[in-house]
């Protein structure tokens, strides 16, 4: 599968991609992860990806023709899937991650940032996706969390598939309560 994530910050995701099991099916090639900056697609010498809004109010937005000419940028698999993580988007759940790993050959993530993004990148996406009823300041670590929920569905992530199969979640609940050893700790 084929990730291609629209950010500000791609170095935000330098450790993540290295480490753990993401780490470990990023070199198997079970997944691609491409960072696409969209400031390498500004046209001003300052590279700037963001403005104020333009009918007023606080803080800033980040600029359509940036975010078009990155996501334009990218090739165009079959089964493509383009995701605004977003506050006011589906939250994030196993039925969603399930949904996205099995049905999709590529997601290409934008991560808002700053007050949000210019409406108009909204033409561009199919789904907004959320983390929860909460403002973070970017989008980069909900895209990490779905990135990480969604590897780790795909066949060859991890080691024993059965482990997928009895899981928080799968049945509802939540998994019982689990112990290593030694037995008797305090």
């Amino acid at each position: 599968m084929r990730f291609d994530i629209v950010t500000l910050f791609p170095d935000c995701f330098t450790s993540v991609l290295s480490s753990g099991l993401l780490g470990k099916a990023l070199a198997k090639q079970i997944a691609q992860v491409n960072l696409v900056n969209p400031r390498d697609f500004t046209t001003d010498k300052h590279h700037r990806a963001d403005d104020e809004p333009y009918g007023g109010g606080v803080g800033m937005l980040m600029k359509p023709e940036p975010i078009f000419a990155a996501v334009e940028s990218l090739p165009t698999l079959p089964r493509r899937e383009v995701i605004l993580m977003s506050p006011q988007g589906q939250t994030i759940n196993q039925p969603l991650l399930k949904e996205l790993a099995g049905n999709y050959d590529q997601l290409v993530v934008i991560c808002g940032h700053y007050e949000g993004v210019d409406e108009r990148v909204l033409h561009l996406v199919t789904r907004e996706v959320s983390l929860g009823d909460f403002i973070l300041t970017g989008g980069e670590i909900p895209s990490m969390a779905l990135l990480n929920g969604v590897v780790r569905l795909l066949p060859g992530t991890v080691g024993k598939v059965e482990s997928l199969k009895v899981e928080s979640f799968e049945e509802g609940l939540l998994d019982y309560p689990q112990y290593t050893r030694p037995a008797d700790f305090r």
